[in-house]
Formats: structure tokens, C-alpha cells, sequence
């Protein structure tokens, strides 16, 4: 292949993998009893549909109140909150993606209409969709939609609502941008790092969306994956590359993900399990 279309392969590449890997994990998301996830659904290598009662569903424990009308988000999925076994996708059918992707979509077709990254635009499409009842079936809304509509409806600008946040979710909004932006590195990673900032800001999702874009950005560039994250490793720009990743090659996964990395949501344990199971 010529050198253009191996890049433009690695764009499709990583926009396709965001959906499918999304997908994928769809229905084991929030599992944390390994016995339960394969009795419930075996060894996932389709995709699948989630079942209902959802054994480690935490969901009863979440609630949110609108401040008012702007700030209301849950619509007819609100009747779930506070329930147990509830599963947090329970509607979406196999195959299909959840909000936080869903709303990557909402990202590409901003790019697209406007030729470049606009955050007011995008703005305006989040806060119609997540106000319009019917535009998705997710019964979870993440934590950072909750406070940045909290933090709406009482009148923050859109672009100084989001509340100090710490989960890996937020970071599948940056790969739109960093492909579309992929042969101009610096405005990748500014843009990139602006949109988290929007209903991600704080000082551990920009520690981990810095590294995201310097890694998907050397990919995209033609460099292995698997040197990269080692070159990384040596040169310990970030925090989160600070664990002994190369002796624990020599142990099984689920001696790993679990006992020495959380399979819990937050970056400090989330980026460096995605980084041991990419090694």
C-alpha cells in the first residue's frame, strides 16, 4: 500500500475500533465478578445483548435531581434509577453503542458540516440531545453528564459546566478529533484536549488524554504500538506509565487486571490496564 493509504486505513482503523470495541463490551460493562460475566455471556467474541438481571448492577446506588427543566437528562429512563439487577444498557440492542459513543457521532458530524472542530457547535448539539427525550435508550447517564447539566441548569456557560472528573470514558471523545487533526499533531492535541475539558476537565483526565493523543498520534504515524508504549514507558512523561508492566507479561491477566490494576472506571488504574493488556 501507498504511504497515504496506510494512513488513511489507520484513521478508518481507530474510528471503526472505537465503535466496535464499544459494542463489543456493551453488555459486560460494570461486571465485576468474573464467575457471573461468563455464566451470564461465556467468552464474549460477538456481539451480544444485555440481559437482565444484572448481578453487579451498582445502579440502585446513583440518583440525580434536575435543578429544572434545563437541566433534565434521564427523561423516561429515570422510573430504573435506585432499582437493583437493573442493567445500565438494558434497552440497546446487540451491536449498538452507548451514550458516551453515541455522542462521539454527534462530534464527527460537527467536524464534517463545519470543516474543523467548533466546541460551541458541539455544544449545541450535546445539550439538544441529551434534553430531547428519545434520542438514545442508555438507562445510564455517566456522572460527568450529570454534573454538567446540573451545573447548566443552575446557569453555568456550556463551556464551564463540567465538573472535575477522573473516568476513562471521557477519553473516546478525543479520537474523533485527534484522527481528523492527524497530520497536524500540535492542533490534535489542543483540540483534543479542549473537548475533554468540556465534561472532563481536571487535572487527571488531562494527564491521561495527553497521553492518549501522543500515543494514537505516533500510531497513526506509522509507529508499532507495542514500541511505543515501551519508548513511553522509558521515558515516564506521565504518571500513569508508572507500573512494572514488562514483569507482569510474565503473569496471567487475571492476576493483573483485578489484583494489581482496579477493573474499576478511573484513570489512575482504567489507562494503565488498557496499556498492560495492549503490551
Amino acid at each position: 500500500m501507498e504511504p497515504n493509504a496506510i494512513i488513511e486505513s489507520k484513521r478508518s482503523g481507530a474510528l471503526w475500533g472505537l465503535y466496535i470495541g464499544d459494542a463489543l463490551a456493551m453488555p459486560v460493562h460494570w461486571y465485576y465478578n468474573r464467575s457471573a460475566l461468563f455464566e451470564d455471556y461465556g467468552r464474549v467474541v460477538d456481539y451480544l445483548a444485555p440481559k437482565n438481571p444484572h448481578p453487579d448492577s451498582i445502579l440502585f446506588r446513583s440518583s440525580y435531581s434536575p435543578p429544572n427543566a434545563r437541566g433534565e437528562i434521564l427523561h423516561d429512563q429515570a422510573r430504573y434509577w435506585g432499582k437493583p439487577g437493573i442493567h445500565y444498557h438494558q434497552f440497546l440492542k446487540a451491536g449498538e453503542n452507548t451514550l458516551n459513543v453515541k455522542l462521539c457521532s454527534l462530534l464527527i458530524a460537527s467536524l464534517a458540516e463545519n470543516g474543523g472542530y467548533d466546541p460551541d457547535d458541539y455544544l449545541r448539539r450535546y445539550i439538544a440531545f441529551m434534553t430531547t427525550p428519545g434520542r438514545h435508550r442508555d438507562t445510564y447517564v455517566e456522572e460527568c453528564h450529570r454534573n454538567f447539566f446540573t451545573n447548566y441548569a443552575r446557569g453555568a456557560p456550556p463551556r464551564k459546566s463540567g465538573g472535575d472528573e477522573k473516568h476513562i470514558g471521557g477519553l473516546v471523545m478525543m479520537i474523533p478529533l485527534i484522527i481528523f487533526y492527524h497530520d497536524r499533531p500540535d492542533m490534535a492535541r489542543m483540540v483534543a484536549l479542549e473537548h475533554l475539558a468540556l465534561t472532563h476537565p481536571g487535572p487527571k483526565m488531562a494527564d491521561a488524554g495527553r497521553l492518549l493523543a501522543d500515543l494514537l498520534l505516533e500510531v497513526l504515524s506509522g509507529q508499532p504500538l507495542q514500541a511505543t508504549i515501551r519508548r513511553m514507558i522509558r521515558e515516564q512523561k506521565s504518571g500513569l506509565m508508572g507500573h512494572p508492566f514488562e514483569k507482569w507479561l510474565s503473569e496471567r491477566d487475571d492476576w493483573v487486571i483485578g489484583p494489581r490494576l482496579s477493573t474499576a472506571c478511573y484513570v489512575e488504574h482504567s489507562v494503565p490496564a488498557v496499556l498492560y493488556l495492549a503490551l
